[in-house]
């Protein structure tokens, strides 16, 4: 029986694999396993030793406890982006330079002030 621990783990690492455009294949490479142990990892499937986990928040560049937030709301993790498009942008935005950021919030900003 799968844990909701686990479970939202699992969730957390396929959030924080896909926001970084990294597939399953590089992150089992990064953290020394095969692919099919990381789509394990995701679903649930398997527990997450310590030192795995670890070396996962290593490898995507998250704190260790990126992968507990939002543990004890009571909706699931992947309904903070209400489509794939919010989390497209925000993985490219996390590829973007400072001042590209600044560029891509001022047209954002304008374009907000279009509705008025």
């Amino acid at each position: 029986m799968t844990h909701p621990i686990d479970k939202h783990v699992g969730t957390r690492i396929r959030q924080g694999r896909w926001i970084r455009g990294t597939t399953q294949q590089d992150l089992g490479d990064a953290v020394g396993c095969k692919f099919q142990q990381i789509q394990k990892y995701e679903t649930g499937a398997n527990r997450v030793s310590a030192s795995r986990l670890w070396d996962i928040a290593d490898a995507l560049e998250v704190p260790i406890t990126y992968f507990f937030e939002g543990e004890a709301q009571s909706e699931p993790p992947l309904s903070r982006f209400p489509d794939r498009g919010s989390a497209e942008l925000l993985r490219i935005w996390t590829s973007l330079k400072d001042r590209q950021k600044q560029a891509l919030l001022s047209l954002a900003k304008s374009m907000t002030d279009m509705d008025e």
